[in-house]
């Protein structure tokens, strides 16, 4: 396939990388917080254009780049539902943000840069494409979690989220590696090829430090730690973000990992996603019952309704 090919089928996300860097540029030589009403409504609008784009425009699988970027129906679905998603927040958003002086032009940037990196997650086919697109937006929503500067509580809630996110990725990052050792490729083609014959200890254990890190960031318990704390101290906006888009590319990222590399052993990870969610939808409706906060009921309630699904 051609490189042309290949940019083509990618077009969406390179859309959205120019839209956040020109954004930032403008921003930045002009009147700075003055534009954030204006790029705010334009980010949104953008995000329901290229929903409306991928949805219907959208055909067949195409695989770009050797098989790092799949782009499929499924893909497509959770790609439609996070960019809708994301612009429904950023509308609802203003009101509060404007009303609590927390509207800045970073944070239609940030939005856009971690839904960036959703879009990489969720069409990913290979373990550096994973990692890259899950750090992209991992690393906007830790800024983003800290957007109200002035508050102990959001301060808190982005150092929590940014240790434990750490502690999470070089989980992540210590399975990839110890999968590519093992099966001898990153693709997930390649390895789910690798798992023909008689599958390596090596690799189970690869696959269950890489589902320990995606499980963070989907909070299932016991990774959960971290999610009452963030969702409380985060302004209101900011978590209702938390618990819509982040959290479909991340369930759609492990339904992709193991069905596309790992699909040829279901009873190894089958054992690890119903272990999780056994202790999500007992730890969540448990702790829920003693919350006063309705931030940390939410949180709690997210816990427990990832074990439903």
């Amino acid at each position: 396939m051609s490189a042309a090919s290949d940019f083509f089928i990618v077009l969406p996300e390179v859309i959205l990388a120019v839209f956040a860097m020109a954004a930032l540029m403008v921003a930045v030589y002009t009147g700075k917080d003055k534009l954030a009403v204006t790029l705010t409504w334009a980010t949104a609008g953008l995000f329901v254009a290229l929903a409306l784009w991928i949805g219907f425009a959208g055909q067949g699988d195409r695989i770009a780049f050797g098989g790092m970027f799949i782009d499929d129906p499924f893909a497509r679905f959770a790609k439609v539902v996070i960019l809708v998603s994301a612009a429904a927040v950023l509308v609802m958003s203003q009101d509060y943000m404007t009303r609590h002086g927390l509207l800045r032009f970073e944070f239609p940037i940030l939005v856009t840069l971690a839904v960036l990196g959703m879009q990489m997650m969720v069409s990913s086919g290979d373990l550096m494409a994973l990692y890259m697109g899950l750090e992209l937006q991992s690393l906007a929503l830790y800024v983003v979690a800290a957007m109200r500067r002035d508050s102990v509580r959001s301060t808190e809630a982005g150092l929590k989220y940014f240790v434990l996110g750490a502690l999470s990725s070089g989980l992540l990052l210590y399975g990839a590696s110890l999968t590519y050792g093992f099966a001898g490729t990153t693709l997930f083609s390649g390895i789910f090829d690798s798992l023909s014959g008689d599958v390596p200890t090596g690799l189970l254990i690869g696959l269950v430090f890489m589902l320990a890190g995606l499980a963070f960031k989907v909070s299932a318990a016991p990774f959960h730690m971290w999610t009452p704390d963030v969702y409380e101290g985060s302004p209101t906006p900011v978590t209702a973000f938390f618990a819509t888009a982040p959290k479909v590319a991340a369930m759609a990222l492990i339904a992709r990992l193991a069905q596309d590399a790992f699909g040829a052993i279901p009873g190894q990870w089958g054992q690890v996603l119903a272990a999780l969610a056994v202790a999500s939808m007992f730890l969540g409706a448990i702790a829920a019952i003693g919350q006063k906060d309705i931030k940390r009921l939410m949180a709690y309630s997210s816990i427990a309704t990832w074990g439903l699904r």
